[in-house]
């Protein structure tokens, strides 16, 4: 299996999935909810995911998380953009 880990520092790179936004409580995790999403999910299914979270933070910042859920979305944007 290839380390994406080992693959970034190499190339010198981030992974979105690297950092985690308002705490700890998926990186401590063995997997990532979302590599696992990606893993089972068509490309399709999974491109949708994540660009209907970004959708739902910015829907939702004003009246809900604020500044999180900027951060958030930019966070849902970066894994977007690795997919790309």
């Amino acid at each position: 299996m290839i380390d994406l880990n080992e693959m970034a520092k190499e190339f010198d790179c981030t992974f979105a999935r690297n950092h985690q936004v308002a705490g700890e409580h998926y990186t401590s995790k063995s997997i990532q909810p979302w590599d696992f999403m990606q893993a089972v999910m068509s490309e399709e299914q999974f491109e949708g995911y994540i660009r209907g979270n970004v959708i739902k933070y910015i829907a939702r910042y004003p009246e809900k998380g604020g500044k999180i859920d900027v951060e958030k979305a930019r966070h849902y944007i970066d894994k977007l953009l690795e997919l790309l």
